[in-house]
């Protein structure tokens, strides 16, 4: 195959009339680039896409990269950081020799810059707090993150619709902890058995099990106020960069239930918030899930199937997802196939399991007379992936070997300081990280116990006094009449009587009178 070939269909498929963002240059023959680039047009941005390769083969500098660009176009970023090392997108990248001849055989300039970033966190990281509320979830959703079966979710039903009667917030999992413990005891039985149906001890144990098992893994962080609007996701520089949202997840890793529970609120809510799109336009948003296969390796078969139905529906709010793993095979098929860009750096082949899952990977890339693809896959050297995405018409363009652009940012973490610096700077730190913890449903009932106890003290108290008032009025009587005439002549003929009976009749004298004692 000649190189005039070859230039000519990869010049005529990614030739874009609309914006787009430069991905890198084409090579020919592993080595020769051909003068010109491979784009990825921005109306195309949220129909999805995949970034996979081996541990070290630069995916997440292409993850930076893409992520800057989008930046540059005005369009905000959310990147989910679990290992920790993206984070020094806010500051300017160093000067490097080999990088600049790198963006000149792509014919790109290169400018070191520094980025507009927020750092968050769900967890114990640095960042902008971000959390939600347990009503926010509502029942079905909270239902699903525990795992409940059918009976459990409809006990889950009645807390929720007991506390929309009552006017109890549930904001947090110990308002849903005490509105249970209270709902399954006898008061709360008497209270709910009419109007909403009965909670068996076995279905609120196991409910209690699981918001334990949730809380160990950080629920207790996540769920709570002030309660972030997705809104925020969306803020802008003075230069009209977007802002790149950079969720520090390194402590997360080990807790998978959380964030799943994270991604799939964040996703309900972002569908729900954000307005219809359409299909044509450039994105609002883009999201990138790094090591993605946490999330899908933990997923329950419910939260698989919500996943899916969301990525089948957000990109029409001007979203993209983009998920980051180290092997294709990670993401599940009925994902994989809503994805329109791929991205693939090299993988290695030291099993022979390893050679039969990277033919499988190959043959998930458009066929191409130029490429032997598999082999090429665990040839491709640092920095350089294999390219396919979806063009203005939505139709996939050839696989081409690419040359990556490098990022212009610091290709490292920023220190302890600088993110402390960060954060000082955020205009929405102060309003998401103040500690707020207003009267809720455990708050409520915790007083409506107060006030029972506090009412049966009260009438306690004011049985023993009425008993006490009553045994000194019988008191006083008893007194009074001891003190009467009456009285004292009925005691002294008793005495009498008691005196005689002890000691008996007296006797007569010999003269027949009585003798007396007085």
């Amino acid at each position: 195959m000649s190189v005039e070939k070859f230039k000519e269909q990869i010049q005529a498929a990614f030739s874009f009339t609309g914006k787009s963002i430069v991905l890198g240059g084409p090579l020919y023959d592993k080595k020769n680039t051909i003068g010109i680039q491979v784009k990825l047009p921005l109306s195309t941005v949220n129909r999805h896409g995949l970034i996979a390769g081996a541990t070290g083969t630069g995916k997440t500098k292409t993850i930076q990269r893409f992520a800057e660009a989008l930046s540059e176009q005005g369009i905000n970023v959310l990147l989910m950081d679990i290992k920790g090392d993206i984070s020094g997108i806010a500051k300017a990248g160093a000067e490097n020799p080999k990088i600049k001849e790198r963006m000149d055989l792509i014919d790109v300039p290169w400018n070191p810059g520094e980025y507009p970033v927020e750092l968050m966190t769900i967890s114990n990281e640095k960042g902008v707090r971000l959390r939600a509320t347990v009503s926010e979830f509502g029942p079905v959703l909270f239902s699903k993150i525990l795992e409940l079966n059918e009976n459990q979710e409809g006990a889950i039903a009645i807390v929720f619709k007991y506390c929309d009667d009552k006017k109890m917030p549930l904001l947090d999992i110990k308002d849903m902890r005490a509105v249970l413990q209270h709902l399954s005891g006898e008061e709360g039985k008497k209270e709910i058995e009419k109007n909403y149906g009965s909670i068996s001890p076995a279905s609120s144990g196991v409910i209690m099990r699981k918001l334990l098992e949730l809380e160990q893994q950080g629920g207790d962080k996540f769920f709570g106020e002030k309660s972030f609007e997705v809104e925020d996701l969306l803020q802008k520089n003075n230069q009209g960069k977007a802002f790149i949202n950079v969720l520090r997840l390194v402590d997360i890793q080990d807790r998978p239930k959380l964030f799943s529970t994270f991604m799939l609120c964040l996703l309900a809510e972002i569908y729900s918030k954000f307005p219809e799109a359409g299909d044509k336009g450039e994105p609002k948003l883009v999201i990138f899930i790094d090591e993605a296969h946490l999330i899908f390796k933990e997923a329950s078969k419910v939260l698989m199937q919500q996943l899916e139905t969301i990525i089948k529906l957000i990109r029409s709010k001007g979203v993209g997802i983009y998920f980051c793993t180290q092997a294709p095979t990670d993401i599940p098929d009925v994902i994989l196939s809503q994805l329109g860009t791929k991205i693939q750096h090299a993988l290695r082949a030291f099993t022979a399991k390893d050679r039969k899952d990277i033919k499988l990977v190959a043959e998930n890339f458009p066929s191409t007379e130029f490429y032997q693809t598999d082999q090429l896959i665990t040839e491709l050297g640092i920095g350089e992936a294999l390219v396919t995405v979806l063009s203005e018409k939505g139709i996939p363009t050839p696989l081409v070997h690419t040359m990556m652009c490098a990022p212009q940012s610091r290709m490292d973490v920023l220190t302890p300081a600088e993110q402390d610096k960060q954060i000082a700077y955020s205009a929405i730190a102060r309003i998401y990280n103040e500690e707020v913890d207003r009267e809720s449903a455990y708050e409520m009932l915790n007083k409506k116990i107060a006030t029972a106890e506090e009412k049966v003290e009260e009438e306690t108290s004011a049985t023993e006094n009425s008993m006490e008032q009553k045994t000194s009025a019988i008191g006083d009587t008893i007194k009074s009449i001891a003190n009467s005439g009456v009285a004292k002549t009925i005691f002294r003929e008793v005495t009498r009587g008691l005196l005689g009976v002890l000691i008996g009749k007296p006797s007569r004298s010999r003269s027949g009178k009585r003798s007396s004692f007085f």
